[in-house]
């Protein structure tokens, strides 16, 4: 799977491990995180992430 960067902080989302204090499991790529999931370091939406 793809992982993303956010590019206003530097936050990179992996799918692989998911973002458990968020409540996405592991396994879960970039495009099925909710549309209201947000970056847990800079709180930026999606839209704010590149393809690493």
């Amino acid at each position: 799977m793809k992982k993303y960067v956010c590019v206003l902080c530097g936050y990179e989302y992996d799918p692989e491990a998911g973002d458990p204090d968020s409540g996405v499991p592991a396994g879960t790529s970039f495009a099925d995180l909710p549309d209201d999931w947000t970056c847990p370091l800079c709180g930026a939406g999606k839209d704010q992430f590149e393809e690493v």
